[in-house]
């Protein structure tokens, strides 16, 4: 028999039994002839008044039926026709809603028939708990178990059958210690056993909650699991104790996708934290043992180790050494006799036929028993090998082997990163291409010119830079900067240092925004280097800390420049009249410093204004203080005649004789722009819908004007597209703004700050779409903000320049 069928036989009779419902007998015409006791409470009619009186006398004609068979009743052995909702006359006038039931009675006496009636909602009641008694019995995924005061099994529903994988008959009257001899509870602060649990809960009727048992069931005896387990004690209406009930859930898989999610978290924090091959290789041994395998092992190829540039393949077998292994036996080396000791890698000999061998042939991962092999591959290059092993008969399943390919990736990336920085950092020459660019192109917003002469004229690179970059809105960024020190250390730094500034400066940021938050990236990348992990090595502070910078912004549209420092000199303006100034910036702290906030300063420069940013190597030296360099740089600006290129060699003739000097030195001349009125169109535009036809015919009547016919199409669609999202999202008013410079550009601005993102709408989408097609049409399009809201620009290439 199973559970459920042993509480089957249970008293489960319903409303319409015989025994419990409203009972007429009917004759052959319909006419009461017997009237039951519950019929009277029902209906209201005494058994004296109805009897000899017509079924209509409290009974409407039969409806259609819609009542499920939940629970058939007999009269005399013979079943009750199927349910039926009628409405039926109370004595005292009001109707009742009732289910009814109707069987023929056998025989040739006067009694034809037996009615059956009860109120439909009593019906509806005992059924809906007959279906939630019937679910938790055969549905529930919740294994429900019921024990008596002596610990005995007495029910149970499926779900626990089924984890028991016996006939609930084989297992009926166990002690629940006899089903899992073998587990324990595991949560802290209880009895550690079934039994003690149990016994707790009947004496004290205290509820447990959520314990979590750990054990081997008797359907899966090879592989631990673990359920959550809730206990609570059962008792009559009298207070009389009959048992304790048991909910038990398996969250096996749970535990376990936690507890790789976990893993994978602590790879993300624990691999890969320096730039160091060998060291890497431990992180992921340190990683994995004890909590994902009992011993790993990390092979490389020779090459690696040299930082070399492996091509597409697969290293040679012979060609490998181990570099890093850890067992949860031994916390080391897990293979007596093996040469070598941790951090002094050893070539490496795999068997024929061995996983190793399998895998390097395959290039993918190999599952041997307790043995797992996986590549490190990076760039389309096999790097090396992770072997991942357990104890004996305990084997790798589906979710563990994907865990460990992503262990494997994670660590290939960190060590390949790490052999190319060790490829790189030797490399003189390619720090000095990331030193300066060594052409900038034209700008709208300014003519340029520029000089730069490192200290250490062997490897021509220092830790000065300067940089000029093209903004949105024909804006262009002013760069200047200087690190400590000199050489290859300060010029690698500076790189750092000169990309990350080109990277925020894409985000349209104001100078103090950008220079606080390169000060806060330099002050994390000094705590990160302190707290830095593997073998020692010589003491060295992140030469970015102190480093200077100056960076500027120039509108040739507004003519207005906004600039703000971090302990460097401010620049020097000569205005078209000749006269020289410095302004009053504000002088922010040097980079990681911190303590004290930067100011931005805004200024109108004229058409025509000289501007120089400049390092201190250039007005500094060991005979003069830094006025008196001013000085003589002001002298040289103002002196009137020649080009920008005439007036950089005349300030290094006059301020570095020799061409010597003891400090690197960068020297940036710019003169302004301005865009001409017939190149620049605004409007301010209503937040309301019917601003886009307006903003497309205004668009299209400009383009007209400047012989953009061609781009007519695209523009309309741009515009249409970005002011219908500043009215929908934002706040107004709007303003639409076209500039024809090398390029058309497109801005709509508006008073929101939310950021717009670019997605791919389904089919059945309303909308969605606006962003993809304007990013479909146009060449570059961005967004920036100000303090008043945000602006998303666009830009197209002219129609010849395609």
């Amino acid at each position: 028999m199973s559970a459920w069928g042993a509480a089957n036989g249970a008293d489960f009779r319903g409303p319409l039994d015989v025994t419990r419902a409203a009972t007429a007998v009917l004759d052959a015409q319909d006419t009461v002839i017997g009237w039951s006791r519950t019929a009277e409470e029902l209906f209201g009619y005494p058994q004296d008044e109805m009897i000899g009186k017509p079924l209509d006398t409290f009974l409407a004609p039969r409806q259609s039926s819609g009542l499920a068979r939940a629970q058939e009743s007999t009269v005399l052995g013979t079943p009750l026709s199927g349910s039926e909702i009628r409405v039926a006359r109370h004595r005292d006038g009001r109707s009742l809603l009732v289910a009814t039931a109707v069987s023929s009675l056998p025989g040739t006496g006067t009694a034809a028939r037996v009615l059956v009636a009860t109120e439909l909602e009593r019906l509806r009641l005992w059924e809906s708990r007959l279906a939630l008694l019937q679910g938790l019995a055969t549905q529930s995924p919740v294994g429900l178990a019921i024990y008596d005061t002596e610990l005995r099994l007495t029910w149970c529903n499926a779900a626990y059958e089924q984890e028991i994988g016996l006939p609930f008959a084989e297992f009926r009257g166990l002690r629940a210690d006899e089903l899992y001899s073998e587990g324990r509870f595991v949560t802290e602060g209880y009895p550690h056993t079934l039994d003690a649990v149990m016994n707790y809960v009947l004496d004290t009727g205290e509820p447990i909650l959520d314990l979590h048992f750990r054990g081997r069931p008797p359907s899966d005896p090879g592989i631990d699991h673990l359920w959550s387990c809730s206990y609570y004690r059962l008792q009559d209406a009298d207070g009389h104790v009959f048992g304790v009930c048991e909910d038990a859930f398996d969250i096996t898989d749970r535990y376990e996708a936690q507890r790789r999610l976990a893993l994978l978290v602590e790879a993300g924090r624990g691999i890969g934290t320096v730039l160091d091959v060998i060291v890497t290789a431990e992180e992921v041994t340190e990683v994995a043992v004890p909590e994902f395998a009992d011993a790993v092992t990390v092979d490389l190829a020779e090459g690696v180790l040299e930082g070399e540039s492996l091509g597409a393949g697969r290293p040679a077998a012979g060609a490998l050494v181990r570099v890093a292994s850890r067992s949860a036996q031994t916390n080391g080396w897990w293979e007596a006799g093996e040469q070598g000791k941790p951090n002094e890698p050893f070539p490496v000999d795999y068997p024929p036929g061995s996983p190793q061998l399998r895998s390097l042939s395959s290039g993918g991962l190999v599952l041997a028993d307790d043995t797992l092999v996986v590549p490190l591959r990076a760039g389309g290059s096999t790097l090396g090998l992770v072997t991942f092993r357990r104890a004996p008969s305990a084997t790798f399943d589906k979710g563990e082997i994907a865990l460990a390919d992503e262990l494997a990736a994670r660590t290939a990336v960190s060590i390949d990163n790490a052999r190319r920085f060790a490829r790189e950092r030797s490399a003189s020459l390619a720090l000095q291409r990331q030193l300066l660019p060594r052409n900038l192109p034209e700008q709208t917003a300014v003519d340029m010119a520029y000089r730069y002469l490192p200290t250490d004229d062997v490897t021509g690179v220092g830790g000065d830079w300067f940089d000029v970059i093209p903004l949105s809105g024909t804006r262009v960024g002013l760069v200047v900067g200087d690190v400590v020190g000199h050489g290859l250390q300060a010029a690698a730094t500076m790189g750092r240092l000169r990309t990350t500034v080109r990277a925020l400066a894409q985000l349209d940021l104001s100078p103090d925004e950008l220079l606080k938050r390169l000060d806060d990236l330099v002050g994390q990348s000094a705590e990160e280097q302190a707290q830095a992990v593997g073998p020692p090595t010589e003491p060295h502070e992140d030469d970015a800390i102190g480093a200077t910078c100056l960076y500027a912004v120039y509108d040739p549209v507004s003519r207005r420049c906004t600039m703000a420092r971090a302990g460097h000199l401010p620049p020097a303006i000569v205005d078209p009249e000749g006269r020289l100034s410095f302004p009053d910036l504000p002088a922010g702290p040097p980079l990681g410093l911190g303590g004290l906030p930067f100011e931005s300063m805004e200024i109108e420069l004229p058409v025509g204004s000289l501007m120089a940013l400049f390092t201190d190597g250039l007005v500094e030296a060991r005979d003069r203080d830094v006025d008196q360099g001013l000085d003589i740089l002001g002298r040289v600006l103002t002196g009137g005649g020649g080009s920008l290129e005439e007036l950089c060699d005349r300030a290094l003739s006059e301020l570095l004789p020799g061409g010597t000097t003891a400090d690197d030195t960068a020297l940036l001349l710019v003169r302004t722009r301005e865009l001409g009125a017939g190149q620049v169109v605004d409007w301010e535009l209503p937040a309301e819908p019917v601003a886009v036809s307006h903003a497309r015919e205004l668009a299209t009547g400009q383009l007209h004007e400047w012989g953009l016919e061609e781009l007519s199409f695209s523009t309309e669609l741009v515009v249409s597209e970005l002011v219908t999202n500043a009215i929908r999202h934002a706040e107004g008013p709007l303003h639409l703004r076209l500039i024809r410079d090398r390029t058309l550009l497109c801005e709509v601005a508006d008073a929101g700050h939310t950021s717009p993102h670019l997605r791919h709408s389904e089919e059945d989408d309303e909308g969605g779409r606006g962003l993809f097609i304007v990013a479909q049409l146009v060449h570059r399009w961005g967004t920036r903000y100000t303090q008043s809201g945000k602006t998303i620009w666009t830009e197209q290439a002219f129609p010849s320049e395609e």
